[in-house]
């Protein structure tokens, strides 16, 4: 994964420090199930393999930002099971500060059960568990922390109402908010407004602008149209087709780099998004620069298994 250069990758996060990525989002364990194809409307079939690995969003992402050089907190929810110890202790290997993430009693961790293709394709279905606990209570009580932020960075495996309370603080406090709008829902303006940028695939552009199809050929007529809802800019990834970027000034497109082999495309959204955040912590890398690095990241982890 890219490194970022320059003095923000090596700040300290101390007070009022502002190259610091505090991330909001979910854990997970992930259930990794290799097949040969994905399975029918009522269909058994064999898988060829099985892994466990650490996961969710909103880890996954931490993660990238921390390989990226970022300084990096995680404020999220685990349960109070084995499950939930594994998922803290591989997050503090990774270099992410976890004294923002709290255990659940009485809850199970969140996991999700990952199918993946031959050709890199996968399906996911998410159990939720404890990152349904997150609450915008949780988010008021460390006003404090997200102020001393560069970036704010979440997704959508956790409350919608606890991400927007997020994005409102940090838009108050001065911080720069990124969301990815995965899993793909219905949101309030007030999620939407002051972000940048507004991270969309094609799926989830779609889900936002009423359900219009929106692929590599209509991205860059699609992208400006988020923009009404409040974003400062909109990204919206093509996969190979590269990303399309939006804001007041215009659009432009960015190829991705061309990728030999697709092993495996899950959790790719999530390492844009993580080295995305890393490299906006330095207030000299523009948004284009900080999504070429992206894209780059992004193109590296399609071609290794699993999330991270």
């Amino acid at each position: 994964m890219p490194r970022l250069s320059g003095p923000c990758r090596t700040r300290p996060a101390g007070p009022g420090d502002r190259g610091l990525v505090l991330v909001v989002g979910s854990v997970n364990e992930d259930v990794v199930l290799q097949v040969p194809r994905p399975p029918g409307p009522g269909e058994t079939i064999f898988a060829t393999g099985r892994q466990r690995r650490p996961g969710g969003k909103g880890a996954n992402q931490a993660v990238a930002a921390a390989r990226a050089g970022a300084n990096v907190w995680l404020l999220a929810k685990v349960g109070d099971d084995r499950t939930g110890v594994r998922m803290t202790d591989d997050l503090r290997r990774a270099h992410v500060d976890i004294t923002l993430l709290t255990s659940v009693p009485g809850m199970a961790t969140g996991a999700a059960y990952i199918t993946v293709t031959p050709d890199g394709e996968n399906t996911i279905v998410v159990d939720p568990g404890a990152n349904m606990q997150l609450t915008p209570r949780d988010i008021e009580i460390r006003d404090a922390d997200v102020a001393r932020a560069a970036v704010l960075l979440a997704q959508l495996e956790v409350p919608v109402d606890a991400v927007s309370c997020a994005v409102q603080r940090a838009v108050a406090a001065g911080t720069r908010p990124v969301v990815t709008l995965a899993p793909a829902q219905p949101v309030p303006d007030e999620l939407l407004s002051g972000l940048d940028p507004l991270l969309v695939n094609e799926h989830e552009a779609s889900v936002l602008l009423g359900g219009a199809g929106i692929d590599v050929d209509n991205a860059d007529q699609a992208a400006g149209q988020p923009l009404a809802r409040g974003p400062r800019s909109v990204v919206i990834t093509l996969g190979p087709g590269g990303a399309v970027l939006a804001d007041q000034h215009g659009t432009q497109r960015l190829p991705a780099p061309h990728v030999e082999q697709v092993v495996d495309t899950t959790g790719a959204g999530d390492t844009l998004a993580g080295v995305l955040a890393a490299a906006l912590t330095c207030p000299e890398t523009t948004l284009i620069d900080a999504l070429q690095q992206a894209l780059a990241a992004a193109a590296q982890a399609v071609q290794r298994p699993g999330a991270r």
